[in-house]
């Protein structure tokens, strides 16, 4: 079996995964964050466990692309580039500047994690820089460039902003919860993850690509269920949480 035959094999199973793992997230909380219990065997410190599960972004992402056979152009390239910039600052920089001293993680969370990060990068890599595309710098001036870009900015600065505000809640040594105020909060209680969302939703359209979109399925499987959990969670935790925000969309859910 040739990679060309595997990859497309791969893309289509995976992509239609991500409907029945939407589907058990609705019922199952991921036990890590605030939803942390027991029961799930052998954990790891929660930074260790961020940087490791989130780290083949980064070096399986680089060596996947720069080793494709695929002539790469410069747009090739530049969304090399952005995605590299995301899941640098994803991987190294926010779990840095985490105040969850004692927190830790289940180990069998940041395997399901890394797994998955194997998968999609390798996914979406290998239609930049192996299986995929070349795009022409004509591709710049095309309309499902220009939204998407536009989408993908807006969502980093979204999440970047929403994960500020969260970051700011905790001093040093702090580790309780807080109820966050300002930006998108003001409507939502995810703003982070409707940021993400937008993201990737911007790249599955930028890239016009099978294996961004199923990134975009998987980040909504992911995040639309972890919202409504820290939504309801809130809502038990604090009496005054307040009782016209939604989940993730302002209004709607």
């Amino acid at each position: 079996m040739t990679e060309a035959v595997l990859y497309q094999q791969l893309l289509v199973g995976w992509t239609l995964l991500a409907i029945p793992v939407f589907v058990l997230l609705l019922f199952v909380r991921a036990p890590f964050g605030r939803h942390a219990r027991a029961g799930w065997g052998p954990t790891m410190p929660n930074k260790l466990g961020w940087v490791l599960m989130e780290s083949p972004a980064v070096w399986w992402f680089a060596l996947v692309f720069l080793t494709g056979e695929l002539t790469k152009s410069p747009i090739n390239y530049f969304f090399f580039a952005i995605w590299m910039v995301h899941y640098l600052h994803r991987d190294l920089v926010y779990p840095l500047r985490l105040h969850d001293r004692g927190k830790r993680m289940p180990v069998l969370i940041g395997g399901f994690a890394f797994v998955f990060q194997l998968v999609n990068c390798y996914l979406n890599a290998a239609h930049l820089g192996r299986l995929g595309r070349t795009y022409e710098l004509s591709w710049i001036a095309d309309p499902r460039f220009l939204v998407g870009m536009a989408l993908f900015f807006v969502g980093m600065a979204i999440n970047l902003r929403a994960d500020n505000v969260l970051l700011a809640l905790r001093g040093p040594g702090e580790t309780g919860y807080k109820i966050p105020y300002g930006g998108l909060y003001r409507w939502i209680s995810c703003p982070n993850y409707l940021g993400e969302i937008i993201q990737w939703v911007g790249w599955a359209v930028a890239t016009w690509s099978v294996a961004g979109l199923s990134f975009a399925l998987w980040t909504v499987a992911n995040l639309v269920p972890r919202a409504l959990s820290h939504h309801r969670w809130y809502r038990q935790e604090f009496t005054e949480y307040p009782r016209r925000r939604r989940a993730i969309l302002p209004g709607l859910l």
